[in-house]
């Protein structure tokens, strides 16, 4: 098995590199917004050369990308409190944290973006929904198991996750969570 071959290790200079560039264009989007700088301020930002991260994502987009679907997938775990109200409102609240969090409306803000441009962003935002509807089935499936009767995973990202994001991306933060349980309790 060559070098290129070989399994990446999860921690280690790669990790590194990884989480070093992914912090550089969070702040570079919070800083200037979408579009507003090239391959090689993030790269001088997170210490790294062009060409790692050429060589990792190709090109901007694909880093952006990457981005987004790391920073809003990867948080966030799927709460089990027994029930679906006490899941949706433990969910709900932490999904606020994250997007009012410092890295959070730039994320969003890149996710918007990205939307709009093009084929590869369209399908980032596809991959984002995607995961997310993944993740709400997973609690809605296990209230329906415990005999609840649960709406559907679009309701919920309709009725509680978009009124959040609306409000952070137009700054309206942060989230009391008196306003967030009150989504869930209405959605319910």
């Amino acid at each position: 098995m060559n070098e290129r071959q070989q399994a990446r290790r999860p921690g280690g200079r790669s990790a590194r590199v990884g989480a070093q560039v992914h912090q550089a264009v969070t702040e570079l989007v919070g800083e200037r917004g979408y579009g507003n700088f090239t391959v090689g301020e993030v790269a001088a930002r997170a210490g790294v050369a062009d060409s790692s991260v050429y060589r990792r994502w190709g090109n901007l987009e694909a880093l952006l990308t990457d981005v987004v679907l790391t920073r809003l997938n990867a948080r966030s775990p799927m709460p089990d409190t027994g029930s679906l109200a006490g899941d949706l409102r433990t969910y709900a609240a932490q999904v606020a944290r994250e997007i009012t969090g410092p890295d959070g409306p730039a994320v969003l803000h890149l996710a918007v973006a990205l939307s709009g441009s093009g084929e590869r962003g369209a399908r980032a935002g596809e991959a984002l929904r995607a995961e997310r509807t993944r993740q709400l089935q997973s609690m809605l499936d296990r209230a329906g198991e415990r005999g609840e009767e649960a709406p559907d995973a679009l309701d919920v990202l309709d009725h509680v996750m978009a009124p959040m994001y609306v409000r952070v991306l137009f700054g309206m933060v942060p989230l009391a969570p008196e306003y967030v349980d009150g989504l869930v309790d209405r959605l319910l």
